[in-house]
């Protein structure tokens, strides 16, 4: 892994995301906020009742993703693996975070309407290191 992709991973920042649309099969790119949480790599979005983005949905048939680092840190691209992260316990903690670096107070409506992943890249974070 490229020393500037590694050191974009470790820093919380907007992206774009490709996954692959589950009914097309074709590459689906958005722009999104990637957070970097104790060495969890994290993405979220804004709480809506009632919606579940078509990103979520996409993650769900196919776990693949492509993360695109436009700046400051980094420029380039790395493949990863989602996983949509459904545990209340789970989602409450990492939302915490989530919430600090937004500067949001309402942690509960975010731990029941904001989508969420946690994102694995193969050699993040370095093995032998404490995340």
């Amino acid at each position: 892994m490229d020393d500037t992709i590694r050191a974009a991973l470790a820093h919380s920042h907007l992206i774009d995301i490709t996954t692959i649309g589950r009914r097309t099969a074709e590459p689906r790119r958005i722009e999104i906020f990637f957070h970097s949480l104790d060495g969890r790599l994290v993405i979220s979005g804004m709480p809506i009742a009632g919606r579940t983005r078509a990103w979520i949905h996409n993650l769900e048939a196919d776990p693949a993703i492509r993360l695109h680092f436009k700046g400051p840190y980094a420029h380039g691209d790395i493949d990863g693996t989602a996983r949509v992260v459904t545990d209340r316990a789970e989602r409450r903690t990492l939302l915490a975070g989530v919430a600090r670096n937004w500067n949001r107070s309402d942690l509960d409506t975010m731990v029941e309407h904001s989508p969420l992943i946690e994102v694995m890249v193969p050699g993040y974070p370095e093995e032998g290191s404490a995340s």
